[in-house]
């Protein structure tokens, strides 16, 4: 079955941000914006990418209670909203 180019490049860049994430549990959103560089270069790029996704959710097309729902899982699970908000959430 032939993917198509968005798809392998996706899911290169997934497998690629969870090899170089991995270990980067740890506080919410929130937590990490108090102090960004405590966290080293890991948590910079999930803050990065969070906040991304964030600019995403708010520009999209969806209904107010699915920005809500996906803002709030991306805030509160910064590693696993993210992964899954780029797996399921965009369109």
């Amino acid at each position: 079955m032939k993917l198509p180019n968005r798809a392998i490049l996706t899911t290169a860049l997934l497998g690629l941000l969870t090899v170089l994430l991995t270990g980067c549990g740890g506080p919410n959103l929130i937590s990490r914006m108090n102090n960004i560089w405590s966290y080293g270069i890991c948590g910079t790029i999930v803050v990065i990418l969070d906040i991304l996704a964030l600019l995403e959710v708010a520009g999209s097309s969806r209904g107010f209670g699915d920005k809500v729902l996906w803002a709030l899982l991306i805030v509160f699970f910064p590693f696993g909203g993210l992964i899954l908000y780029y797996l399921f959430g965009r369109s």
